[in-house]
């Protein structure tokens, strides 16, 4: 497909200027652009997806099953054609609007590498998890300290408040429970556990007294604050329909929180439909001036300019932008003189998972359907290695009782069945893991030569895999989680290795790390390129290590204190 010659704009050039331009409008580019309105900057927000505004456009948020075509699932043909999103946590009938469809957005899978993508105003903010744990001390630390990864150019005290920063705006509902390996925060009221959760609560703590089963950290307004409510946005109806976008603003968004807020400044603009070529590069001025775009609708080139330039395009697609913004001075990728962008790319190791029965508990049941769920704290090579591998391991539990107490029944048809499926069943336990994994060179991302998207931008090739460190942790995650549910009293336990490719997890990380020095690593401590340093990477892509924690408020945190640190900059001359 053809695509117009660049626009250069040469008339218009001060329309199209502003103080900043945050590229993507996720969960960290949705940050950025709140902060940086804040201090008054104007903003550009370039979002290469649709435009969604909250509430106005979540069409399935208050449908019953029964009133959608397929009651939830989808059409053969669909997922014929679709087998890779199709495959995507929380995907359906019910949220399919916030996920691209395969087709339009091709990639290169070298090795077997899921890619989700949600691509609209709001991004994966709209479908993400919501989990909210902070990173420990632990995290930044082990990889060098271990000797399986770079050290971070940071430690948890230099992002803890802006941590704090992030969790009042955000509403983090929590306990304090003073683990070391999983620092408090600042917390709205937990969601309680159940009676069996906390059974098995207890049951850890008796047996395995350095491990820690706690109620969920995670992104919902149990009780909204007076900046909740200016926004509109309310408690937590336990309705556990979120990822097709809470009515109640009640899980945080962009769309429902950061972006609104950074429109009522006066200082935002959103351009939705903007396909990111590259960021343009001023070789006399030795720095990036602006961004170039293709519009996704009309295909003509279009360029805008800012003094300072925010890539949060998601960490895949931070990589891509970046490896395709080449010049004289950066043939390789903007700020890549150490060749090496695009590389040392992780995620989070899911494969691994635990269910159970437990008899018992008949007669008590729990309010609503809770969208969180406890977290056992890492508990793996903390202050010593003690196991064959390296990196630790979060585990996420829950206890729930399914629709239908069928037992004992032969036929699925009658009356009898039809009162069996009204009453609840027996109680059932599960836990699975989000596992570190190590950044190595060879996992890495780069750009086809041969092959191009509907845009005529390069496809990018993935080149990501597992390796033996994972599967020892798999191997004994499942291990260590059989005995807690033994302990527990559970029965009929059944350990699982999925055997999923990597990217399902919706994690990944990497290829343009932060460090100490700029042979070794792309981006400094705030941030910016080494090499260019009016371009910030704030998203997954910046991420020296994955750590065992739920990563997004990291990015958030990141984030905030990075666009502090431009806008400060700023205001110096520094950039």
């Amino acid at each position: 497909m053809a695509v117009t010659a660049p626009n250069l704009n040469t008339k218009g050039r001060a329309q199209n200027t502003y103080d900043v331009i945050v590229i993507g409008s996720g969960i960290s580019g949705g940050w950025a652009a709140k902060e940086l309105c804040d201090k008054g900057l104007k903003t550009l927000v370039l979002e290469r997806g649709r435009n969604v505004e909250h509430n106005k456009d979540y069409p399935t948020a208050n449908l019953d099953l029964w009133e959608f075509p397929h009651r939830g699932g989808m059409t053969r043909q669909f997922l014929k054609d679709n087998p890779i999103i199709s495959k995507a946590a929380g995907f359906g009938e019910d949220t399919a609007h916030f996920f691209i469809k395969d087709k339009d957005h091709p990639y290169v899978q070298e090795k077997p590498f899921d890619w989700i993508r949600g691509y609209q105003v709001g991004g994966k903010s709209l479908t993400w998890g919501r989990a909210c744990q902070r990173w420990s001390n632990f995290e930044f630390t082990a990889p060098a300290k271990y000797g399986y990864g770079l050290d971070w150019p940071i430690r948890y005290d230099d992002v803890a408040p802006w941590y704090s920063h992030v969790e009042k705006f955000a509403g983090v509902c929590g306990h304090k429970d003073g683990i070391e390996a999983m620092p408090d925060g600042e917390f709205l009221p937990p969601f309680d556990l159940n009676c069996v959760e906390a059974h098995v609560q207890k049951k850890i703590k008796d047996y395995f007294p350095d491990r820690h089963l706690v109620q969920a950290r995670w992104a919902h307004i149990t009780q909204p604050t007076e900046t909740h409510l200016k926004l509109g946005r309310g408690k937590c109806q336990a309705r556990n329909l979120c990822m097709r976008g809470c009515p109640y603003g009640a899980y945080f968004s962009s769309v429902s929180a950061t972006l609104p807020w950074a429109a009522r400044t006066g200082n935002l603009t959103v351009r939705p439909f903007s396909v990111v070529h590259s960021v343009i590069y001023d070789e006399q001025k030795n720095k990036a001036t602006g961004v170039r775009i293709i519009d996704a609708q009309t295909k003509t080139t279009q360029d805008y300019f800012a003094r300072v330039i925010f890539v949060n395009a998601s960490a895949l697609n931070t990589n891509l932008v970046l490896l395709n913004s080449t010049s004289n001075r950066f043939p390789n990728g903007l700020g890549n003189d150490n060749n090496l962008m695009g590389k040392f790319v992780a995620f989070h190791n899911y494969r691994a998972n635990v269910n159970a029965d437990i008899a018992g508990f008949e007669d008590q049941y729990y309010y609503g359907r809770n969208p969180t769920e406890p977290i056992i704290a890492n508990y793996r090579n903390l202050h010593q290695q003690d196991t064959d591998y390296v990196g630790g391991y979060t585990t996420f539990m829950g206890a729930f009782r399914p629709r239908g107490n069928t037992a004992g029944l032969t036929e699925e048809i009658g009356a009898a069945y039809q009162d069996a499926l009204t009453q609840p069943g027996n109680w059932r336990v599960y836990m699975y893991m989000q596992g570190e994994t190590i950044p190595k060179e060879s996992n890495h991302v780069r750009l086809s030569t041969t092959e191009k998207d509907q845009w005529g931008i390069p496809l990018l090739i993935t080149s990501v895999a597992y390796d033996d460190n994972d599967e020892k942790m798999i191997k004994d995650f499942l291990t260590q989680s059989t005995a807690m549910l033994e302990k527990a009293g559970c029965t009929n336990i059944k350990p699982n290795d999925s055997k999923q490719p990597p990217g399902l997890d919706i994690h990944e990380m990497g290829g343009v790390r932060m460090g100490h020095d700029p042979k070794t690593s792309l981006l400094n401590k705030y941030n910016q390129l080494h090499h260019c340093p009016n371009v910030f990477v704030t998203d997954g892509a910046c991420m020296t290590s994955t750590g065992n924690q739920s990563p997004s408020i990291l990015y958030m945190a990141l984030t905030a204190r990075a666009a502090s640190h431009a806008a400060a900059e700023m205001k110096k001359g520094n950039l």
